[in-house]
């Protein structure tokens, strides 16, 4: 499917991924309808920082409402879904809101996608629905093992978001992204949180466990493989990797960040960031043969390229103020 001219629609838009993903898509020429969700605060998150876009419409609201997701999806031709709630450790604390959101969100969107005749859903995985890796490097074959609240929602999600394209041949693909960073993740998530810290100019870092090995996967990367995936017919009712096909410790990647930004800090185990032993993730290293396989993706940034840039990001004022470096961000 060529995307140029398309009415696209993005959940999660002010988020992370999703905000760099409406940047890519306004590029590619899309009309983008930009959903943020819903607070008194006027704030669209990290949809402030993009320029203002004839081809860009930016709506509040939540998706747990199926009239207001019936609403949204009017006229749209294709749906990236990123809404979701994501924090692991506070999938321990809320569990119930993940379901809300994750598994009765991803049905509300499909739902209101089926009854408006939207071509194309591309819904949002992760990597966490495998748990820790059985072999490696982990295929879209590998079984899903939900060792946090966070990833049985998702796993929920992901089935929900399947039955629409065998029960109702909904347009569905799976997007499972392996371990995304870059300008704008939130501060819970673990190389941020040694940026802002050294950028902070703290001397000693509090970090969780620095054992687990993880597949690091640079932002824009993991938007040009949602694109790939969308252009590509092909991959309609399948589930595909987005992944770098390399793993590394999260003690080496705290070391070559350390050496990017010329630091002398040294880190201690935080225990407030220890997940408990069974809901760990130990070791993820994603295949990605089959998207390159199917639309010819294969990422462009190198683990130290795409780090370098994220540093860069972080060291400037008026971004580092945005992160609480000083708390243990759930």
């Amino acid at each position: 499917m060529e995307l140029k001219g398309k009415k696209v629609l993005v959940t999660g838009a002010d988020g992370f991924i999703g905000s760099h993903l409406v940047e890519k898509l306004l590029a590619e020429g899309c009309q983008v309808k930009a959903l943020n969700y819903y607070n008194s605060f006027n704030s669209w998150g990290w949809l402030d920082q993009i320029p203002a876009n004839k081809n860009l419409e930016v709506i509040s609201g939540d998706i747990r409402d199926p009239h207001f997701c019936k609403d949204i999806t009017k006229g749209c031709e294709v749906i990236f879904h990123l809404a979701a709630l994501i924090a692991i450790p506070y999938s321990y604390i809320a569990p119930d809101s993940y379901v809300d959101t994750n598994v009765k969100g991803t049905l509300n969107i499909c739902q209101a996608a089926k009854e408006n005749g939207v071509k194309r859903v591309i819904h949002t995985s992760t990597s966490e629905v495998y748990g820790t890796a059985l072999y490696v490097p982990i295929d879209e074959k590998h079984p899903m093992q939900p060792q946090s609240p966070y990833s049985a929602s998702k796993i929920g999600a992901d089935a929900m978001a399947m039955s629409f394209f065998l029960s109702f041949e909904l347009g569905v693909t799976v997007a499972r992204p392996f371990n995304t960073y870059g300008p704008r993740q939130s501060a819970r998530a673990i190389i941020p949180t040694i940026i802002s810290q050294i950028a902070a100019g703290k001397k000693v870092i509090q970090v969780g466990d620095i054992t687990p090995t993880r597949d690091f996967n640079f932002v824009e990367d993991t938007c040009d493989g949602f694109i790939a995936i969308a252009k590509a017919d092909s991959t309609i009712g399948g589930t595909f990797n987005i992944s770098s096909n390399f793993e590394v410790s999260v003690e080496n990647t705290f070391l070559m960040i350390k050496k990017i930004m010329n630091s002398n800090v040294e880190f201690v185990q935080d225990p407030a960031r220890i997940r408990p032993k069974n809901s760990e993730v130990f070791r993820l290293w994603g295949d990605n043969t089959l998207i390159k396989n199917e639309t010819g993706f294969s990422p462009k940034h190198s683990l130290e390229e795409g780090l370098k840039k994220t540093v860069d990001w972080f060291l400037l004022p008026e971004n580092l103020r945005n992160y609480k470096t000083n708390i243990y961000n759930v």
